[in-house]
């Protein structure tokens, strides 16, 4: 006998919406289950029971915008701390890039509940991904994700000469962070004193970390891909919409 589960969990694993979105959807009366309307918060189901949404569910959803911001140093991703303003307080009307294909017009609303799908810390710059949508900030940032995300890395070897061919596979795979195996990465030789990583996962400080490990400094830092999205050139401190025809 399977055991039932949350109706706002099941909603999730099946990629319907964030967990937060079930709830509300529930509380509307937008959810039917094998096509009686649930209504009751913490509403239990099958597995194999059918779970629609109301089509106000859908256009509600639809009009949820996802924003990609080139973000500079000295802005934290998430909350405002330390005096550091949050990167969403660079998403305005004056600040969109010129050159945004998205027919979508800008307006403060988009900004009510727009956080971070993942993390870039303060020293770093990059591809930021912000979302109203917690479809996306699932698949970005979902436990069982497996969406690559790139970076370039300016660093210094603290050693005499150069960093020697083991350390880089190591950088590849084989080190672990507060106790844990990392997960396999790409890690490459982009020119000199630069680095190209790929990685699967995303540990607080994870590269800094990775470099100090095997003798390296970063100088700097930049994400410029997420899945198939890439930075490609947005301006430090811009930022456009995520295209209809755009998929991480």
């Amino acid at each position: 006998m399977t055991e039932p589960v949350r109706l706002s969990k099941r909603m999730s694993e099946l990629g319907l919406c964030s967990r937060r979105e079930a709830d509300e959807w529930i509380a509307r009366g937008w959810v039917r289950v094998d096509g009686a309307i649930v209504s009751e918060l913490g509403s239990k189901v099958l597995p194999h029971q059918r779970i629609s949404v109301e089509r106000q569910a859908s256009a509600q959803q639809a009009r949820r915008v996802t924003v990609l911001l080139n973000k500079p140093m000295g802005y934290v991703s998430g909350q405002a701390e330390d005096g550091y303003k949050p990167a969403v307080t660079l998403v305005n009307a004056e600040s969109r890039w010129k050159e945004d294909k998205a027919s979508q017009q800008f307006h403060p609303s988009q900004l009510r509940s727009l956080v971070p799908a993942g993390r870039l810390d303060i020293d770093s710059v990059g591809l930021l991904v912000l979302t109203q949508d917690g479809r996306i900030a699932k698949q970005l940032i979902g436990e069982d994700t497996a969406i690559e995300k790139e970076y370039l890395v300016r660093v210094q070897y603290t050693k005499p000469g150069r960093l020697p061919e083991a350390d880089l596979k190591l950088l590849n795979h084989g080190l672990s962070l507060d106790g844990k195996k990392l997960l396999p990465a790409k890690v490459r030789w982009q020119n000199d004193d630069q680095l190209s990583f790929i990685l699967r996962e995303g540990k607080k400080r994870q590269i800094r970390r990775m470099c100090e490990a095997v003798g390296l400094k970063v100088l700097g830092l930049k994400r410029v891909r997420i899945g198939r999205v890439t930075l490609g050139n947005l301006p430090p401190g811009q930022w456009r919409y995520l295209g209809s025809d755009e998929k991480f």
